[in-house]
């Protein structure tokens, strides 16, 4: 049994130091990230993005001030109608892109409460949970476009974010 106590001890200190199962191995990578533009009496728009998690994870929702609701929808077709419904959840398999775009999976924001004004940007927070049933919440800071930003197809997009594990 005292051979334990060190690899006891080693784990800890890769814990604290980040090295093991934290929440800092959890956040996704957000690259092209953005939200449609609206216009005043606009009730509902779209995000989008591709992320890319480290580990096995799930999105399981989302959040922002700016909407009464907010969802993680997927869009499809069913014979001749393209359908939107709105899902549990949408995996994001370790190290493998996921891109939420239009007429796909993509963050549907609805019953917003303000316009959202082309150049300004959205806070967002995704809300992910890994294989353990642990939820972790991942704050963004969305730019808000007409159309996919041209950020959208370079390595690192237009997002800012800061991470904080719950």
């Amino acid at each position: 049994m005292h051979t334990k106590k060190p690899a006891t001890w080693l784990a800890a200190a890769a814990c604290a130091l980040g090295l093991l199962g934290t929440a800092h191995a959890q956040h996704v990578k957000v690259q092209g990230a953005w939200v449609r533009a609206s216009v005043p009496g606009q009730s509902g728009t779209g995000g989008f993005m591709t992320l890319t998690a480290p580990v096995a994870l799930r999105l399981v929702g989302v959040a922002t001030p700016v909407a009464a609701t907010a969802e993680v929808h997927e869009m499809r077709m069913d014979g001749d109608v393209m359908r939107m419904r709105a899902v549990d959840g949408l995996d994001l398999p370790a190290g493998t892109p996921v891109q939420l775009k239009p007429g796909g999976y993509h963050l549907m924001l609805t019953g917003l409460r303000q316009a959202l004004t082309k150049g300004t940007t959205v806070p967002v927070t995704l809300v992910l949970r890994d294989a353990q049933g642990a939820e972790h919440r991942q704050a963004l800071r969305l730019p808000v476009a007409a159309a996919a930003p041209a950020a959208a197809t370079t390595p690192r997009g237009a997002v800012e974010h800061s991470h904080h594990g719950h």
